[in-house]
């Protein structure tokens, strides 16, 4: 049977594949959200006792400012979660743009928006701040998950996995442990093998949960697994 390089490229591409469902909400501490730019004050919307978040170090209590048409007034710069309350995030997709949306949660389950921003655009100045390379570099759309793609060389037959190289299998290694915290993740890799100058020519696909990557432990991870192949600039 005669098989064209179409067909060979995708018969022989490697697929690792934790399955379930991308995480959608996460809890996180106070400081999760100081490390994201904002601070949670307690205070009033007009005139209504609430909470919501500002931009980290820019308003202190007896501030009042207007927002959206909204009156704002500045209670308190909370330094720790209010009493029987917990932090959950999670990401909401409208008309194919991904929002990360905080919410306070009480006992009763009873839910307090805090914040709604662009998932995109928090999650790029989280990495920058973090000073996250290889994520910055590689990631190429936002949703509910996170697309991260590199391609280094030309293509050819892919290896087995039998064949590939130890750097190559490090890098599997490395992606299934942070799959194994993150619940869920794809990753599709085709190696080629080295020129004869050494350079490794491969592509890859890695999608993760977009709100598991807000946690700056598992960020860093990931970081680090892409990090172990050679990244083009």
């Amino acid at each position: 049977m005669v098989v064209d390089a179409k067909e060979l490229e995708i018969i022989n591409t490697l697929v690792f594949e934790t399955l379930g469902n991308p995480e959608k909400e996460r809890e996180f501490k106070l400081k999760s959200l100081k490390k994201w730019g904002f601070d949670l004050i307690f205070g009033k919307v007009d005139g209504k006792e609430t909470y919501f978040t500002v931009e980290i170090d820019t308003k202190k209590a007896g501030d009042k400012f207007e927002r959206d048409e909204k009156e704002y007034e500045v209670i308190e710069v909370l330094e720790e979660l209010p009493k029987n309350t917990e932090l959950y995030a999670h990401i909401e997709m409208n008309m194919g743009v991904a929002y990360i949306v905080c919410e306070l949660r009480d006992e009763d389950n009873k839910n307090i928006e805090v914040l709604r921003v662009p998932a995109g655009s928090l999650l790029m100045a989280f990495f920058k701040k973090n000073k996250l390379s290889n994520l910055i570099k590689t990631i190429k759309n936002i949703g509910i998950s996170s697309e991260f793609f590199m391609q280094n060389g030309a293509g050819g037959k892919p290896y087995s996995y039998e064949e590939l190289p130890n750097v190559a299998r490090r890098f599997v290694r490395s992606v299934r442990k942070v799959e194994k915290e993150t619940g869920f993740g794809r990753l599709a890799f085709a190696y080629y093998g080295e020129t004869k100058d050494g350079e490794p020519r491969y592509w890859l696909s890695w999608l993760l949960p977009t709100i598991a990557l807000f946690d700056l432990d598992i960020a860093k991870k990931a970081n680090q697994t892409l990090g172990i192949l050679k990244i083009k600039e």
